[in-house]
């Protein structure tokens, strides 16, 4: 019988999609974390009769036919680049973007990789890195006799030098943008790459058209859903016992085969 396979692929897929759900669970509290959503598809379909066919030499149609269903599968697990929430921390490095775009880092290999994670520090040298210590692309340090540190909704980075009344301008951020971010690939901390699927970065300053603006003393929390999530986990969970019902009663049809005399 093959509902025995059709439902190890329906099991299969909860189990995928279990896998995503805790995920999400598990990043409710990461830093610019976005959700994801696993995506499914039927499999191939076996024509018993095919739909359209003749069904008689005087021309008549099957209008229906009957096809068989193989099971399902992943398509896709798909990042929801919706805006998380806007927590204010009173830490002057800590910065949240409010709409499009990413921070860029250049990481030890020299590459460029994204990020909506705007928890920055500063190293030995002055300079604004990320938590694991990668620069922040434009590269911007930091006067060491700088007392304050203000980053204005465009981007400008400026210090207050002790001694001095008008702020030194340190430099300007810059914000990278996606066709397609869903296509980005995600590396682990809070990191993404650039890909085919993504497209070519367009790069502008915060406030641009199209570029969301930076909100100084706050970061951006995920956009976890917990209620969203734990309803998904009780529908992916009643699907799986579905599934593994249908396996139950498979046997037992082939059981009752097995015991015909």
């Amino acid at each position: 019988m093959r509902s025995l396979s059709i439902a190890a692929t329906g099991m299969q897929a909860q189990q995928t999609n279990v896998e995503v759900i805790s995920n999400n669970i598990a990043n409710m509290t990461t830093t610019g974390f976005k959700r994801q959503r696993a995506e499914f598809q039927d499999l191939l379909y076996q024509n018993m009769r095919r739909v359209g066919s003749n069904s008689s030499d005087a021309g008549t149609i099957v209008p229906t036919g009957i096809q068989i269903g193989a099971g399902v599968k992943t398509a896709a697990v798909y990042r929801i680049n919706e805006q998380g929430n806007i927590n204010t921390t009173g830490n002057s490095l800590d910065l949240a973007i409010n709409g499009n775009g990413f921070f860029q880092v250049t990481l030890p290999n020299g590459q460029i990789a994204y990020t909506r994670a705007g928890s920055f520090q500063l190293n030995a040298n002055s300079q604004i890195v990320t938590s694991d210590g990668y620069l922040l692309n434009p590269g911007l340090t930091i006067p060491q006799n700088a007392v304050d540190i203000s980053v204005d909704a465009s981007g400008q980075v400026q210090a207050k030098i002790d001694g001095q009344v008008n702020p030194a301008i340190v430099g300007q951020l810059t914000l990278a943008n996606f066709p397609n971010a869903a296509g980005l690939e995600a590396i682990g901390d809070n990191l993404l790459l650039e890909t085919p699927a993504s497209g070519q970065p367009a790069t502008a300053v915060p406030g641009s058209t199209g570029f969301g603006r930076i909100t100084q003393n706050a970061l951006e929390t995920s956009n976890v859903n917990v209620v969203t999530e734990i309803t998904n986990l009780i529908q992916a969970q009643r699907a799986y016992e579905m599934n593994s019902r249908v396996v139950t009663t498979t046997d037992q049809m082939l059981q009752s085969i097995t015991n015909m005399k």
